[in-house]
Parts: structure tokens; sequence; C-alpha cells
């Protein structure tokens, strides 16, 4: 339930047990330290390719250690390996549980036993057992009693079942032990790391291995070989992180190199790469280069298509070709080159072909028909009808677009359609995009109604379904409806993950509930889900926002111990503000202070907060500093919400300068200064500036610079002021901060 406590208790703010995480070594690098050679097993250095993947090809022949105990142990580890050949899998674990700081101790059991976890493991759940294993034969050093096929298969399960993170440290700590993976362990891991330049430096090192391995040791049927499957792995992740040249180098060498011939996949990614890159020219081009290499398209290489137009925001283009699909037309090409010749006319030749992205140019253009006058446009060697996949991307584009009624036009459509052709039939993900856009709109009754109507349909809704809905509620401070929601949910089945948590965490932030935040936050990590980065800061940012910077404090303080996330900006951010909103701007400034040291660089909301406590704090001197830092280090991300919080300690200070200073600032970037509160500010606080008639030479000399400053800013206001010169500038103001009013 969503029960909030009336105290807020830190009670269960500690790390939870967790396994799996991470491999349990050192950091890895994907650098030229992961060499050949490794001095903690100098007798390992030759690389060694590995067999076929499978749970029983182990390292049969590789002579057991030999150990100090009595025969006990040797005759466990026999029974262990007689389990392990019975394929009794579940008997070997028990019994490699009942005394784990010594089974295995052969090479051969525990690479058995490893390979006999991994295998079939693809979910959590079942990939535990193999977690534990290799957590015992860490805290053991006994790892390298393991072999390239049991290894290889553990990477592949961990990725698969959602540990890409542990499945990169076990690949390179392969590499570093020199031993080569299996390709569809690598390729498992590199279709799931994030970011992606983590798993292209992945793919970059197993290639650099693969290259410095003995050539008698590579056959061409070799499994640690890089497949086509492999580079369409590696090239996806070129194209999520938009790296042309990445994706050119890998392009050339799959082919030339590795022997890897590119499919029709691999044009689907090219797709993507050059939707990334901006060109929509070589995004219309692609299906007929697809065609002239004797290659067939698949449903995704359309659902690409539309899915790139869709993403330039060129409905009309993907409505065409989804109708050309209805329409059962092989002639799509011909639609597509009017669509590039039109694109290519929109180009300037001298920015937009320059670069990176000009390097995708000879991937997608055909160098023998581009010279050919009025090639013959090659037809589809089948008609392609759009499924569900491709009508729910066209529908993202419409919700997109705020065009909520044709995404509900379509969802009725698509009903119709899927009496006769299943393939069209609205699958949950269809479903999941209509109450997307419908709370996007803010109907949430049409939103809930089609949660219903999927229980109808026989459509079961899942987790990402329920936890839109939820956002809708908490967004317009429905509390009470997302608690109803929350216990369906839970009625329905479906367990609630830590998305789930933050969502309802962040409803009660909106709503002023601390209490609530706090209790939801405990609940999750009573149900043993993981607390997520976003978890951490919407905790902080509910403390801080009711006044309790110290027990945001105590959060972060936690979250820097968890290993499992990662301290980001949005965090140090989020501290920063709870100090400044309680005014206590000497705290604030030595949190930035760390934040610097740790390598975090602050930005826009960094410095707003903290004009929002030099504000609260009323030192209107630290506001010159602060505002001398903003124009070095960020001036073009300043925002309203920074220069007008500048602007107001200024106006409040009588620094006028310094105020002209930060409204021309704003008024340059299009933001139209509040007059109307300046005029009031300066009416109440300094219209008797400069009235004093007893105040000494020196001083009206002192002050006459600022009254010129003033007199400016009067007539900035639009209020009576003397008439001053046109060569009067803003200048610095040295001692600008000792302000006399006199």
């Amino acid at each position: 339930m969503l029960g909030c406590t009336s105290c807020c208790s830190l009670h269960l703010l500690q790390p939870q047990p967790h396994t799996s995480s991470s491999f349990p070594h050192a950091p890895c690098t994907t650098t030229s330290s992961c060499s050949i050679s490794s001095s903690s097993s100098s007798s390992r250095t030759t690389l060694h390719p590995p067999t076929a993947v499978s749970p029983t090809s182990t390292s049969a022949s590789t002579p057991p250690l030999t150990f100090n105990h009595h025969g006990d142990q040797q005759d466990d580890d026999a029974a262990l390996l007689h389990l392990l050949r019975a394929h009794d899998t579940d008997a070997a674990f028990r019994l490699f549980s009942s005394d784990p700081n010594l089974l295995p101790s052969s090479p051969t059991t525990a690479s058995r036993l490893l390979a006999q976890l991994s295998f079939n493991s693809n979910n959590p759940n079942s990939f535990s057992r193999a977690a534990t294993l290799l957590h015992h034969l860490r805290t053991r050093g006994a790892l390298s009693l393991l072999d390239a096929n049991a290894l290889s298969l553990a990477a592949a399960a961990a990725a698969r079942s959602g540990n890409a993170r542990l499945a990169h440290s076990l690949l390179l700590y392969m590499l570093r032990q020199g031993l080569l993976p299996d390709r569809r362990a690598y390729t498992a891991a590199v279709a799931r790391l994030t970011p992606p330049t983590k798993a292209l430096a992945l793919f970059d090192a197993v290639l650099r291995h693969l290259r410095d391995a003995p050539r008698d040791d590579l056959l061409p049927t070799s499994s640690c070989l890089p497949d086509t499957a492999a580079f369409n792995a590696a090239l996806s992740a070129c194209a999520d992180a938009g790296d042309c040249r990445a994706f050119r180098r890998l392009f050339d060498a799959m082919a030339a190199e590795w022997g890897a011939a590119p499919d029709a996949l691999t044009y689907n990614v090219v797709v993507k790469m050059c939707a990334r890159a901006g060109r929509k020219d070589l995004v219309a081009r692609v299906l007929e280069r697809v065609l002239c290499s004797g290659l067939a398209p698949c449903a995704t290489t359309f659902h690409s298509l539309v899915a790139a137009f869709v993403g330039f925001g060129d409905i009309p283009t993907a409505e065409r070709i989804v109708q050309a699909m209805r329409e059962g037309r092989k002639d799509i090409c011909l639609l597509l080159r009017a669509v590039a010749m039109e694109a290519e006319s929109a180009i300037d030749d001298a920015e937009q072909r320059q670069g990176d992205a000009a390097l995708l140019d000879d991937i997608v253009i055909n160098p023998k028909l581009s010279q050919e006058e009025g090639h013959e446009v090659p037809l589809l060697p089948k008609a392609y009808p759009p499924n569900a996949r491709v009508y729910t991307t066209l529908m993202k584009g419409y919700m997109n677009a705020g065009r909520v009624n044709d995404v509900v036009v379509m969802l009725r459509a698509m009903q119709r359609e899927g009496e006769t052709s299943p393939a069209s039939r609205p699958d949950h993900v269809t479903y999941t995009t209509v109450v997307s856009a419908l709370v996007a709109a803010g109907d949430m009754d049409r939103a809930h109604a089609v949660l219903d109507e999927m229980a109808a349909a026989g459509v079961p809704a899942n987790r990402v379904t329920y936890n839109v809905l939820l956002k809708g509620y908490c967004q317009q401070l429905q509390m009470s409806k997302a608690r109803e929601l929350f216990q369906d949910m839970a009625a329905a089945g479906i367990e609630p993950g830590v998305v789930t948590y933050n969502t309802l965490m962040d409803g009660c932030v909106l709503a002023d509930d601390t209490a609530g935040a706090l209790a939801l936050f405990n609940e999750m990590r009573s149900r043993g889900i993981a607390p997520s980065t976003a978890s951490y800061t919407t905790l902080m940012k509910a403390l801080a926002m009711s006044g309790q910077a110290k027990a945001a404090h105590k959060v972060f303080d936690e979250m820097e111990r968890d290993p499992r996330v990662t301290v980001d900006r949005a965090a140090w951010n989020m501290l920063v503000e709870g100090y400044c909103r309680l005014g206590q701007l000497e705290a604030a400034k030595q949190v930035v202070a760390r934040m610097k040291a740790r390598g975090v660089r602050p930005d826009v909301a960094t410095y707003g907060s903290l004009a929002k406590g030099v504000a609260a704090a009323r030192k209107p001197g630290e506001a010159l500093l602060l505002w001398e830092e903003v124009k070095e280090r960020c001036p073009e991300d300043a925002d309203e919400e920074l220069l007008e919080a500048l602007a107001d300690v200024c106006v409040r200070a009588a620094f006028f300068k310094k105020a002209l200073e930060i409204v021309a600032a704003m008024e340059e970037k299009g933001i139209a200064p509040n007059k109307t509160k300046y005029k009031k500010m300066y009416i109440e606080m300094h219209s008797r500036m400069f009235t004093s008639k007893h105040a000494s030479q020196a001083r009206q000399d002192r002050r006459r610079e600022r009254k010129r400053a003033a007199e400016a800013f009067k007539f900035w206001l639009g209020l009576p002021n003397s008439y001053y010169g046109s060569e009067w500038r803003i200048e610095p103001l040295v001692g600008e901060d000792d302000y006399d009013p006199s």
C-alpha cells in the first residue's frame, strides 16, 4: 500500500545486498592495458580460441590443481563432476552450496558447473546460481579454474538476463587472461551494453585481440571470429552513439577483413545511422541499395524507414509509405526516390555535405548506378503489408505531433484490419502508445478506459502501461487514483519496478508529501527493488523542498556508498538546492567545491540555485562573483530563471551597472525582463537615493559614477531621469559592493 508515514525516517537507507551487478575485479578498461599477457597468470599468456559453446565442452584435459587437503575434498569434487556428467545440475548445485569455499576444486568441474548453470539462463532468477558460483570463485581467487567455453557461456547468459555489466567484465577478464570469447558472448554483450560508447570499446578490444592472435589458432570456422550478427550489434551501437566515423570503419572492415557480408539487417542499421546523422536523402535511398545488392528486405526494413521519417517529423512521407504497403505496391522505391531528390535539393552543399555524415554516402549510394542516367527503379520481390509494429510507429508520430484523435482513429482501423489480418492486430505496445497519447493530452478517463479495452480484447497490460497511467495521475495530483491503480496493478499480478516507485515518489513531491515519498522509497527497498539514480534524486528533491537539507545530505551520502548507481550532476544540484533554499550559502558553496573536485562541472541549474541562495542569505556581493563565473563558464546556457534571480539581487542591492549587464544579456537571448517588477522595486527601495544635502565632497565624488548608473537604469525603466550622454557605457566598477545609499 501507499501508506505514508507520519515522520521521515531514514532507517532503511542502507545499501541492500547485491550480487552480479558487475564482475568483482579491479575496474576494467578497454584500452591498451588489456594486454595479452597478465601478471596474475603468467602461465596463461597464449590466446586460445574457445571451442563451440555448449554446457558440456570443457577443458577435461587440463590437469587438476593440487591441494594440501584430505581426500574428502577430492571425493566431493569427483561426486560433483559425476552429477554434472549425469546432467543433474540441480543436485550438483546443492552439493556445491554445501561447501562453496572448497568446491569445485578442479578446472574440469568448475568449468562444467558454470557452463551448465549458465546454459538456458535467460532471466535474472535463473542466472542467479551462476552468479553465485562466480562470486565464490572470485572470493577464493579461483577464477583461473574456468576455461573459455564456460566463461563465454556465463557472459552470454549474463547479458541475456539483463546484467550486461557483468558480461562486460567477464569478457574483459577473458581478454586479460589471454582467452578469446565466443562471438555469441560478445555479440550479446555489445547489443545490450550502455552507453553505446562502452559497447564499441568492448567490440574494438575483441577485434584487437583477434588481430594479435596467432593465425594458426584462428581457423575460418573458429567460433570466436565475428560474424554479420556481431557487426550488426556494433554498428547499431555506432548509430546509437551518432558516431559516423566508427560506423564507416566497421562497415568497411566487416566484409573486407572479416568476411562478414552485410545483410538486410545491416542496412536496417544503416537507416538508423543515416537518420541519426540527419541525412533524409540517404534514408530514402537505402531500400534501393538493398535491392540492388541482391538482398531481400524484411518487415523490419519498412519499420526502420517509417521510424526514420517519423523521427524527422515528416509524417506525410511516413503515411505514404504505410499506404503504399497497404495497397500492396512493389514500387515503393519510386516513392522514396522522389523524397530523396527533394531532400537533396534542400541540402546546402557548403555545410550539410561536409563533415562526418558525408562518410555515409558511399555506403548508401551505389557508385555504378549513380553514373547511369535514368536507370530503372528496382521493384520489391513481393508485397509487404504493414504489421502492428509499423502502424504503432506511425501512431507515435501522431502522438509526438499532438494529433491525439488520429492516434485513436488508427487504433480503430487496426482493430478492424486485425479481424482479417492478425499481423495488424493491436498489441500491448499499440495500446500503451494510445494510453501515452491520451495521458499527454490530460484525458485520464479515456486513457483508463483503454486499459479496460485491453482486457476485453485479451491483450494483457504490462508494467509499462500501468507506469504511464500512474504518471498521468501523479502529474494531475490525483494521488488517490494513483494509489487505487497501484493496487489494481498488484491484483493483476504485475510486480512494480523501480520506475513505478520513482513515478509515485515524484507524484508525492508534486503533492508536497515528503513523508509519502520516503515511505515509498523504504517500501521499494524492503521489496528488494534496487533504487536507481532517479530514486535517490527524487527523494532528495522531496526533502530539499521541505527544508530538510541535512536529511537530503544523508540520502546523498547513501547514494555515494551504493555501488549500483552513479552520482550524477542532478544529485549534486539537488543538494545545492536544499541548502540554498534555507539560505545556507556557505554549505552550498562547499558542496559546489566538492562537486568540482569530483570532476562534475556546475551547470545552469547549479548557478540558479546559488543565485537563490545569495538572495536568501542577503549577500549581494556574492551575486557579483557568481555573475562573473556564469559569464566565464556558461554564458550561452544561462536561462531566464538564473538571469532573473541575479538581476533581482543586483537591483535590490543597487548594483545598477551589473543589473543593466544582466538585463542586456536577457534581451539578447530574447527574454523579456519584467520591467514592471523592477520599476516597483526601484521606487520602493531606491527613490530617495542621492538626495542627501550634507554629503561631503569626497563622498559625492565617489558616488558620481553610481548615480550615472542609477540614471541609466531609470532611463531603461522609463522613469524620469536626468539627461546622460551617449558616451556612457557599462564598465567594471571597482568596489561596487560598497553600497553607499546616501
